[in-house]
């Protein structure tokens, strides 16, 4: 057993030693909302909008982007649990912003082993084999947060099973100060209609 899978187990069986009521939490979130946000690892949603087990859904991936995937939770979210209100959340210094789907797809041609980013940019220091399926696949890459944000809620909010009704919220959070600051033409392109 590695010691990741180690210091996991540890650490659940004392959160599981103090679980308490929280078997009684209810499924559908408790103040009614959801969040879109980045997996980055320096980003703890439950911190940064104050938010206890029950509370919310949050839907993360890279870059917190409006993904099919993102948008199919976003809709179960509403119409099984009932949220009446989205974020999308993107950050500063966000590694979706360090490369583009060519870049992406060349590096996943040569070796499907980690890159290392370096002065000069990505580059592979391992060995092959490679796939050329990632030139397939949209990396859904970030050139500029705010309109990423933009984009994303407007993706989200012409989507055909998103209610009108939902208001949909952007901001970009910032990693040197912890602030959610608004994308206002994020914030309106989301509002209920």
């Amino acid at each position: 057993m590695s010691k990741i899978v180690e210091e996991v187990l540890r650490a659940n069986e004392q959160y599981a030693a103090t679980f308490g009521d929280k078997a009684n939490l209810p499924m559908p979130p408790g103040r009614h909302f959801a969040v879109l946000t980045c997996m980055d690892a320096r980003l703890d949603p439950a911190k940064y909008a104050g938010l206890a087990e029950g509370d919310a859904h949050v839907i993360r991936n890279a870059g917190g982007r409006a993904s099919d995937d993102a948008i199919r939770s976003l809709v179960i979210s509403y119409k099984l649990l009932g949220t009446r209100e989205w974020f999308v959340i993107h950050h500063t210094d966000c590694g979706m912003e360090t490369f583009t789907d060519d870049i992406m797809s060349d590096l996943l041609s040569h070796s499907l082993k980690t890159a290392q980013i370096t002065e000069s940019g990505w580059q592979d220091v391992g060995e092959g084999p490679g796939s050329p399926v990632g030139k397939y696949i949209r990396w859904l890459t970030i050139k500029d947060q705010a309109q990423s944000v933009v984009d994303d809620v407007v993706r989200i909010k012409s989507h055909p099973l998103v209610p009108q009704e939902i208001p949909v919220y952007g901001y970009i959070y910032d990693v040197k100060t912890g602030r959610l600051i608004e994308v206002p033409e994020a914030t309106e392109a989301g509002r209920a209609g």
